[in-house]
């Protein structure tokens, strides 16, 4: 029988999956302190089952469906009130060009709860349409559907040469 992970192991993974977690954190929320909230929360459901976790791998992936899942909670739970409005964004071109991520970032807060919590899964963290729809805990077709609508708004924010028509978006 495997011994559970302890505690130092614990804190190596906590400082080990903290920038990569808070980056999806702040990208579902746009909101540093909400952002770090959301990370707290998702680490310490993570601790409560660290005994049942097997290894790192497994532990990255219970915190980050944890972070989702408590994000989506939040959502239902609060109505989002926690949006703020920001002024229009100017058009822009991309470019790879670093200074443009603030633009990006400000064009996201803009969307609803809901289309940038796919925006942020399908494109930041990569994942495919049914496991959007798994984490998001709704359909494939309303991933999709959420996924243009929000390429659509994120098009009319930042340009065409920031998110362009045939991203393919709404295929997996």
């Amino acid at each position: 029988m495997a011994r559970p992970p302890s505690d130092e192991a614990f804190t190596e993974f906590v400082v080990a999956s903290w920038p990569s977690l808070y980056r999806t954190a702040y990208l579902l929320l746009g909101d540093r302190e909400l952002a770090e909230d959301l990370v707290q929360t998702a680490l310490a459901k993570t601790y409560g089952s660290w005994g049942r976790i097997r290894d790192v791998g497994a532990a990255r992936a219970y915190a980050r469906k944890t972070l989702l899942n408590t994000a989506s909670s939040w959502f239902r739970k609060r109505g989002w009130r926690a949006e703020r409005p920001t002024e229009l964004v100017e058009s822009g071109s991309y470019d790879e060009d670093p200074t443009v991520r603030p633009a990006v970032t400000a064009a996201l807060s803009r969307l609803a709860p809901r289309q940038r919590a796919v925006v942020v899964l399908r494109y930041y963290e990569d994942l495919s349409v049914a496991e959007t729809a798994t984490a998001l805990h709704c359909s494939e077709g309303t991933v999709k559907s959420q996924t243009s609508d929000a390429l659509r708004k994120l098009r009319g924010l930042l340009g065409e040469a920031v998110i362009p028509l045939e991203s393919g978006a709404t295929h997996d």
